[in-house]
């Protein structure tokens, strides 16, 4: 019951640890106090901010109308979800059409030369979404390819350390904004294709993702490789281990707590500055919606502009979530 109610805690959902133990017998009141604990306060909490958050909004007045309340928002978040079935479904009506016509054109002429022109439909907000996820994913693994072997090479060599770690005190405070010019500047420049593989807003944001989120994950790794206790790093060289097994065998099992906590705070940082950087290169994702409702001005801008914000802080509750729950299956330690 321990291990169930540790994973359960790293999910986020520890107050279903007292409801079990109520349903296998356990004595209730105590349960229950716990109950209230984990789950009764922070639905308090939640409902004293909703509360608060209805009753302030109207009574702040802006270019674009009052501020919107949790109801506005709600029926926002419902007007989207409808937008993108309406969307799902004229891309199948697009496609059976296609199917059709190719079909009758077939039984015309069964030698008759056929294709299938894509859907060219305005992406919905769930569509941004997934882009926004794709994009922050494909940065955040680049820069652990780059960190973790860099951060290694790092802790076990002092001189490497100190070579490198005046270049990381100076790029790792670059904001992205600064970064993003750049970025655009040497993909345009490099990436030129009549077909290429991946869209250039996509590897624009990818890599501003990866120049700004790969500092943590270096620093915590070199910090957990140095720190590594010096009789495993005697015992390697007593057994004259070859440098991949006593790399795979004594230093990234010894130091994946602190590598993990490193890899949750890139996340974090690549999450938040992927949204900066599509805002500001109008790039595809969560980011370019904010600001193309920005720019709408319409009554229900601000509304979608929160339902956008809310999504944001829930998608890095749920990423920093995910990063905890793979700390915990590979490591030995406990992680709140």
């Amino acid at each position: 019951m321990s291990r169930v109610a540790g994973f359960l805690n790293i999910l986020g959902v520890g107050w279903l640890v007292p409801v079990m133990r109520i349903a296998a017998g356990e004595r209730a009141q105590p349960q229950l106090k716990e109950l209230w604990r984990t789950l009764g306060i922070p639905l308090a909490a939640i409902v004293l901010f909703l509360a608060a958050w209805g009753f302030l909004a109207p009574k702040v007045k802006t270019s674009l109308g009052t501020l919107p309340g949790p109801v506005e928002v709600w029926q926002q978040a419902q007007n989207l979800w409808a937008d993108h079935l309406a969307a799902r479904e004229k891309e199948r009506v697009f496609y059976e059409r296609q199917e059709k016509r190719n079909a009758d054109l077939l039984a015309r002429d069964p030698k008759a030369e056929v294709r299938i022109r894509p859907y060219t439909g305005a992406p919905t907000y769930l569509d941004q979404i997934l882009t926004s996820l794709e994009t922050v994913f494909t940065g955040f693994i680049f820069a652990t390819l780059v960190a973790v072997p860099l951060g290694v090479v790092c802790g076990l060599s002092q001189s490497v350390n100190t070579a490198v770690n005046p270049l990381v005190q100076i790029f790792k405070p670059v904001s992205p904004l600064a970064w993003l010019p750049l970025v655009t500047m040497v993909v345009s420049a490099l990436y030129v294709s009549n077909d290429p593989l991946f869209p250039k807003s996509f590897l624009i944001s990818a890599i501003t993702v990866t120049l700004c989120s790969l500092w943590p994950t270096l620093i915590n790794t070199a910090v957990g490789v140095a720190s590594i206790d010096k009789d495993l790093v005697n015992v390697g060289r007593v057994l004259r281990l070859p440098w991949y097994t006593k790399i795979v065998k004594i230093v990234l099992p010894s130091s994946l707590p602190l590598i993990f906590t490193g890899l949750r705070l890139s996340l974090g940082v690549g999450w938040m500055v992927l949204i900066a950087a599509e805002m500001l290169a109008q790039n595809p994702g969560l980011g370019k919606f904010v600001w193309d409702e920005f720019q709408n001005g319409s009554s229900a801008s601000l509304s979608r502009i929160m339902v956008a914000v809310l999504t944001i802080g829930i998608i890095g509750f749920l990423l920093d979530r995910v990063m905890m729950a793979l700390q915990a299956a590979f490591t030995y330690g406990t992680t709140r």
